[in-house]
């Protein structure tokens, strides 16, 4: 296991594993936790041996939300500040290869728009999911108002922003912001089997079906289903398709 200044990385079995490490603060997102998240997301992206990424942070909290200490020195930098942040959330949600975000306790705020840049969320029954931002004056606006609508649609969406109210895990499962609700004493094992499963499928075949599902979801039903056709079209073209077809003949 490697450490940085805010996050610890390991790799097993081709899967690749974020640990967000600022455990007295709930894991509170700063500039450079962020940054480093993004960096290696990055590193792991032209890496062919990592096959899936997780990222995870304790029992308490995967990430209590912004650090308010650090958006606080931000503030004068405004825009600037902000377009830092998002820029650097756009290289998580941009990874080609899939991500699970494995949430026990809090994801609130900038927490949860983690959880929304990968494409599965795994929980513990502690979970709990929320943005508190319009109780400091602020809205979400790293994911949380476009990310969250596509995820759980609008009017679940207005009330978890316009209250602030948190979803538990189970309420989270059931509006489809979570993909599955575990025990927290399996859960670090059922996200790695979860990697392990999608890092034993051929390899181009999961690259074209995330990057499929991810631009079919902004397209009308005819040109989602072109797309498709178009995909399907490509993916048997690759050696891990045409060595499947060796074994019919």
């Amino acid at each position: 296991m490697e450490e940085n200044n805010t996050i610890l990385t390991q790799v097993e079995q081709g899967i690749g594993i974020i640990t967000m490490n600022r455990f007295q603060e709930m894991n509170a997102v700063n500039l450079e936790m962020l940054n480093e998240i993004a960096y290696q997301v990055q590193n792991w992206e032209y890496d062919e041996a990592i096959r899936c990424i997780i990222l995870t942070g304790n029992e308490d909290a995967f990430a209590a939300g912004i650090d308010v200490k650090d958006l606080a020195q931000e503030t004068n930098l405004q825009s600037l500040a902000l377009k830092a942040w998002q820029d650097e959330f756009n290289k998580i949600a941009n990874c080609s290869k899939p991500m699970i975000a494995t949430v026990s306790g809090y994801a609130l705020g900038v927490g949860l728009d983690l959880a929304l840049a990968c494409d599965i969320i795994l929980a513990s029954e502690s979970a709990q999911f929320g943005y508190p931002e319009l109780s400091l004056g602020i809205i979400p606006s790293f994911g949380g108002c476009t990310r969250l609508m596509k995820r759980i649609g609008r009017a679940k969406a207005m009330e978890v922003i316009l209250t602030g109210r948190a979803l538990s895990a189970q309420e989270a499962a059931m509006c489809g912001l979570v993909s599955r609700v575990a025990p927290l004493k399996d859960l670090a094992d059922e996200s790695m089997r979860t990697a392990l499963r999608i890092a034993s499928l051929p390899y181009q075949a999961v690259l074209q079906a995330k990057e499929t599902l991810k631009q079919v979801e902004n397209m009308n039903l005819q040109n989602g289903l072109e797309l498709e056709l178009k995909s399907c079209r490509l993916s048997m073209n690759t050696p891990d398709f045409l060595s499947v077809l060796e074994n019919f003949k």
